[in-house]
C-alpha cells in the first residue's frame, strides 16, 4: 500500500541534491556584498528580539513602577503581538513593490524611535499605548529581515544561513537578558536603561543597512526592465502589483491559510515557552532575579546551537523532518523543564527545550521562503508569521490567568507559601502545542531547494504565478507542482520556464561584466 504524498516527500528526492557543491566550497565563494546583506537581516532579526524581550525580562520592574498584577502588565506584550499583523502588511507590500533596503532601514528607525519613548512613560496607560504602535513597526522586521538574509545566498547555504539567521531571535533575547543582568543594576535609570540601550542597537542596524546596496534580485529586475526597452512609471508598476497581488491571493488561498495555521503553532511554541519564563522562576521556583537571567541566558545558548544545528541538517534530510525531529525533542525534556526545584536541572531543562523549539524555529525561514510564492518573499512570509503572532498573542496571558487559577505551594524563607503553578501550565501548554506543530507539519508542502531568486518581481506581469516556474527551475514537484495542473495550463509554464532561462543567462552576462 503507497504512503500518502506527505509521507512520501518528507524527505527529499536524491535529484534535489545531484548538483549541489559542498557547503564548505559554497561558504568560500560567497562574496563580502552577500555576507555584509546576510549580516545586515541576522542584525535588524537580533535587534527585534531585544525589543520584544525587554518587557518580558522587565515584567518585576514593571509591577513595581505602574504598581500593577503580572496579568495586567502582560497586557502589553499581547497587544504588541496583535499589531505586528498590521506592520507586516505595510512594510511587507513596501519591500515587495520597492525594494528591500529602504524599507527595513525606515522600519529600523521607527522601532529605534518607539523603544527609546517607551524608556521615558511615566504611567502605565502611556507603556500600553507605545507598545501597542511599537508592534506595528516590529511586525515588519521579519518578513524584510529573512528575504535580505536568504534571497542573496546560494541554494546549497541557505538552510544553514536559515537557521543562523532565525537565531538572532535567541541572541537578541541573550543580549538583552546581559544587559538586564549586568547594566540595569548598575545604573539609576533600572529597567528604562534597557529600553535605551535597544533603541540605540537598532539604530546601529538602521544604519548597517543603509551603508550597503539594495539586493540584487531587484537589481537585476531594473536592469531587465532597461534591457527590455520597459519604462514603466511608479503607478503602472504599482497597478500590476496589486493586480498580481490579487491573483497571488486567488492561486494560493489554501497556501495562505497552512502557512497562518504553521506559524499559529510555531508561535505558541516560542512564546508560551519564553515570554514568562522569567515570571515563572522568580515566581514558582523561588529563584532571584539574578539567578533566573542566567537561566535565560542558558536555555538562549541551547536555542543558537539547536537553530544552526537544525538549519544544517534541514539541507539534506529536508525542512520537515527536520521540524518534526527537533519538535519530537521538546516534548522529551518537558519534564526537566518543570519538575525539578535546583538551579541546575532546570537550568539544563532549559538549554535542551529551547534547542529544540528553536531548532525547529531554524528551518522557518528558509521553509516559508521556498513555500512561498517567490515574487512575494517579504510579504507572504511576512504575514503569515505575524498573523500566526496575533492569533498567539494571549500566551502569556493564558499562562499568567491559568498561574492565577492553579496554586501550588513551594518554602520561602522556610515558610511554606502558595504560589502560582506556572510550571504545570507551561508544560501542559507546550506538550498541546508540539503535538498540533507536528501534525501540521507532516500534512504540509515542502519546496526544498527551490530556485525562488530565479523568478519574476512582484511589480512584473505574470508574478503571481510565478510559483511553477520557481518549483520547474528546482527540479521539484512540491505544492507549485500541483497547483501547476489545476491553475496554470501548459502553454503558460513554458513561457515562465523560458523567462527563468533569460533571466538565468543574463544574471551569467552581468556577473561576466562585473
Amino acid at each position: 500500500m503507497a504512503l500518502p504524498y506527505f509521507l512520501r516527500n518528507l524527505v527529499p528526492h536524491q535529484e534535489q541534491r545531484t548538483n549541489a557543491r559542498p557547503l564548505w566550497t559554497v561558504l568560500r565563494s560567497l562574496t563580502w556584498l552577500q555576507w555584509a546583506q546576510f549580516f545586515s537581516g541576522w542584525l535588524a532579526w537580533t535587534c527585534d528580539a531585544i525589543d520584544f524581550f525587554s518587557v518580558s525580562l522587565s515584567v518585576v520592574h514593571l509591577q513595581e513602577q505602574f504598581n500593577k498584577p503580572t496579568h495586567t502588565i502582560t497586557t502589553s506584550i499581547t497587544l504588541t503581538l496583535l499589531f505586528r499583523s498590521l506592520g507586516a502588511v505595510l512594510f511587507g507590500v513596501a519591500s515587495d513593490r520597492f525594494g528591500r533596503k529602504w524599507p527595513l532601514v525606515f522600519n529600523l528607525v521607527l522601532v529605534a524611535v518607539l523603544e527609546l519613548g517607551a524608556g521615558f512613560v511615566q504611567t502605565y496607560p502611556q507603556f500600553l499605548a507605545l507598545r501597542s504602535i511599537f508592534g506595528i513597526g516590529m511586525g515588519g522586521i521579519w518578513g524584510l529581515a529573512s528575504a535580505t538574509a536568504l534571497e542573496n545566498l546560494p541554494v546549497e547555504a541557505r538552510g544553514i544561513a536559515s537557521g543562523f539567521m532565525q537565531q538572532g531571535y535567541a541572541m537578541g533575547y541573550l543580549l538583552a537578558a546581559c544587559i538586564n543582568l549586568k547594566l540595569v543594576p548598575a545604573v539609576p535609570a533600572g529597567w528604562r536603561a534597557l529600553f535605551f540601550t535597544a533603541a540605540g542597537i537598532s539604530l546601529f542596524a538602521a544604519g548597517v543597512r543603509a551603508l550597503l546596496p539594495e539586493s540584487e534580485y531587484f537589481l537585476k529586475a531594473k536592469a531587465e526592465e532597461r534591457a527590455k526597452g520597459l519604462h514603466r512609471t511608479t503607478g503602472e508598476k504599482s497597478r500590476i502589483f496589486l493586480k498580481e497581488t490579487g491573483v497571488m491571493l486567488k492561486t494560493h488561498w489554501m497556501l495562505c491559510i497552512y502557512a497562518v495555521l504553521l506559524m499559529t503553532g510555531f508561535n505558541f511554541l516560542s512564546h508560551g515557552s519564553q515570554d514568562l519564563y522569567p515570571t515563572y522562576l522568580q515566581t514558582s521556583k523561588n529563584f532571584t532575579p539574578h539567578d533566573s537571567t542566567i537561566a535565560t541566558i542558558i536555555g538562549n545558548c541551547g536555542a543558537i546551537s539547536g537553530g544552526v544545528l537544525a538549519g544544517y541538517l534541514s539541507q539534506y534530510i529536508g525542512r520537515r523532518l527536520t521540524i518534526i525531529i527537533f519538535v519530537l525533542l521538546i516534548g522529551a525534556f518537558i519534564p526537566l523543564w518543570i519538575i525539578p526545584s535546583s538551579f541546575g536541572a532546570l537550568s539544563a531543562g532549559a538549554f535542551w527545550v529551547q534547542f529544540g523549539v528553536q531548532g525547529a524555529w531554524g528551518v522557518i525561514p528558509i521553509q516559508l521562503a521556498e513555500m512561498s510564492p517567490p515574487a512575494f518573499r517579504a510579504t507572504f512570509p511576512g504575514v503569515a508569521y505575524q498573523i500566526g503572532n496575533m492569533i498567539s498573542s494571549a500566551s502569556a496571558q493564558i499562562e499568567a490567568t491559568g498561574g492565577e487559577n492553579l496554586k501550588t505551594t513551594i518554602l520561602k524563607n522556610g515558610v511554606p507559601t502558595v504560589v502560582a503553578d506556572y510550571a504545570t501550565v507551561q508544560g501542559i501548554l507546550i506538550g498541546c502545542v508540539a503535538a498540533f506543530v507536528i501534525f501540521i507539519t507532516i500534512v504540509g508542502p515542502e519546496n526544498h531547494g527551490s530556485h525562488f531568486e530565479q523568478a519574476k518581481t512582484a511589480f512584473e506581469e505574470g508574478a503571481g504565478r510565478d510559483a511553477a516556474a520557481a518549483s520547474a527551475a528546482a527540479g521539484e514537484g512540491g505544492v507549485a507542482e500541483r497547483e501547476r495542473g489545476s491553475s496554470v495550463d501548459e502553454e503558460s509554464v513554458g513561457n515562465e520556464k523560458g523567462d527563468v532561462e533569460v533571466r538565468e543567462k543574463r544574471s551569467e552576462e552581468m556577473k561576466e561584466k562585473v
